[in-house]
């Protein structure tokens, strides 16, 4: 099993939005193309992992989240985080953390990152909590706000809770 991370290019948007297709997943090449767009001009680091030559998963290190504490701390945040259900629970989804805190760590000591709040997100949850993310303490967020007591709102996979984490020193 040989597992290879490194940043997307532009061979990628088309065969990721596939790969998505294929387990059921609508995630159009589009989104991949502002992804490359955004990586040239320095805005973010897109990494890819391919296991044996295949595409098995990607995330994204967004240098100015769209998150406002974390962009009012310039806190670096870990998002889109993606590893194709067929590759799930092969360590796919760790080295490709690991080589996003190592990304993060050039610039900075601190890591964000967010999580639905649903049990769709529960491996990615735990995933977190393992890796020494905590809560930021503020609360869970939907598009422009935090969600208060007495909020009525849907539960989708805009709702989301922010976490950091302390990087080690290299």
């Amino acid at each position: 099993m040989n597992i290879q991370i490194r940043t997307l290019n532009e061979h990628d948007p088309v065969a990721i939005s596939q790969a998505f297709q294929e387990q059921g997943w609508e995630k159009p090449v589009e989104q991949y193309l502002h992804y490359l767009v955004e990586q040239q001009k320095g805005e973010r680091v897109t990494l890819v992992a391919e296991l044996d030559g295949a595409f098995a998963g990607y995330v994204n290190v967004l240098w100015n989240s769209y998150y406002p504490s974390f962009r009012e701390q310039g806190i670096p945040e870990i998002n889109d985080f993606n590893v194709l259900i067929k590759y799930q629970r092969q360590g796919i989804g760790s080295r490709l953390m690991d080589r996003a805190e190592e990304v993060i760590q050039e610039r900075t000591d601190t890591a964000g990152i967010g999580v639905g709040v649903f049990s769709d997100y529960g491996k990615a949850q735990i995933l977190y909590a393992h890796r020494g993310y905590i809560p930021d303490g503020k609360g869970i967020h939907k598009h422009d706000r935090y969600l208060m007591p007495g909020d009525e709102t849907i539960i989708d996979d805009d709702v989301v809770l922010y976490l950091t984490k302390k990087l080690k020193k290299i």
